[in-house]
């Protein structure tokens, strides 16, 4: 089986450009780990934070950046269901 580490890939979402990477299968395993609650449970807010963290590398993203945070000024942008889709599908790809 080829390597994933670093393979990448180029999605749209609303008219933005992301760039999704690979973390390899042993980070991809340690994501899976980080992301269980218990008795076959997953952390839907763990698994999104791990997708923006280590597969979205450009641009980087978090909560903000698609919530908005009138404090730091930021507006949020639209996508977030279609991008963390495409990243969880590229992921176990």
């Amino acid at each position: 089986m080829a390597t994933k580490l670093g393979t990448q890939k180029i999605v749209e979402v609303e008219g933005i450009e992301y760039t999704l990477q690979h973390p390899g299968h042993r980070e991809n395993a340690r994501i899976q780990d980080r992301i269980q609650m218990g008795e076959g449970k997953v952390s839907t807010e763990k698994y999104y934070e791990e997708l923006m963290k280590h597969v979205i590398v450009s641009p980087k993203v978090n909560w903000d950046y698609f919530e908005g945070n009138e404090t730091k000024g930021i507006e949020g942008v639209d996508g977030f269901e279609e991008l963390m889709k495409e990243a969880g599908d590229f992921l176990r790809a």
